[in-house]
């Protein structure tokens, strides 16, 4: 909502200026520029969680955890920089009797090496696996390209345009920016790999063990409004 007040604020303010360019310029064009691009997440953000319950008391979270880290440092994963503990809590049952239950964020660097750790953190009993998000490294740096090459789009669509009917494009007189951020379209496999016939379950059984899961691009999209003035 705040960044609909900010755009109206910003558009009732351009108002009295683009009325006396209109008035000087009564000849102009108004047109849409558009931009997009997709590109390959390089990071992965998983959500790992382990309790009593997966092992029915079996196993302890405290013998879990040490084998998920050591599962995870056979791959040549950073424990320290990558994995991150959410929190760690109990849940009460009727017969007054708790299990203990951890959650985990792990930060990754390609989809190879999410397969690779799936089969890993599956191999010793833990399946509570789950995709939060994607992103890039440079995320911001592409989110102002494609400003940038919406912009330019809408002053190439307004030249074919004049071009059309004999005419040239002048000075661009309006330009209305209504993205408040370029939001990205990101992978939307959501749900837990649980045990069971899951997506990466028959990917595992199918695919070889250096082959990378087929993760779906970053998706980014900008669009503006300008007006030119139509010059003879």
């Amino acid at each position: 909502m705040k960044n609909w007040i900010i755009a109206a604020a910003v558009v009732l303010t351009a108002l009295p200026a683009m009325a006396q360019y209109e008035e000087k310029f009564p000849s102009y064009i108004q047109v849409n520029g558009r931009a997009e691009r997709e590109i390959a997440p390089d990071e992965f953000y998983l959500s790992i969680v382990i309790n009593e319950r997966e092992s029915k008391g079996k196993i302890t979270v405290e013998q879990q955890q040490k084998e998920m880290i050591a599962a995870l440092g056979r791959l040549g994963i950073d424990v320290d920089k990558q994995l991150k503990m959410a929190n760690m809590s109990s849940e009460f049952f009727k017969k007054k009797t708790s299990v203990a239950t951890a959650k985990y964020q792990l930060k990754l660097g390609s989809a190879a090496m999410v397969s690779k750790v799936y089969a890993a953190l599956d191999a010793v009993g833990i399946s509570n696996v789950a995709i939060l998000r994607v992103s890039h490294t440079k995320i911001d740096q592409y989110k102002e390209q494609i400003r940038v090459a919406a912009m330019q789009n809408a002053k190439q669509n307004a030249a074919t345009l004049a071009e059309a009917i004999g005419q040239k494009i002048g000075p661009c007189f309006y330009i209305y920016d209504s993205n408040s951020d370029v939001m990205p379209v990101f992978y939307s496999n959501m749900a837990a790999v649980a045990r069971g016939k899951s997506a990466l379950d028959a990917y595992a059984e199918s695919a070889s063990e250096d082959e990378p899961l087929d993760f779906k691009t970053i998706k980014l999209t900008y669009n503006v409004q300008a007006k030119f003035v139509l010059e003879p």
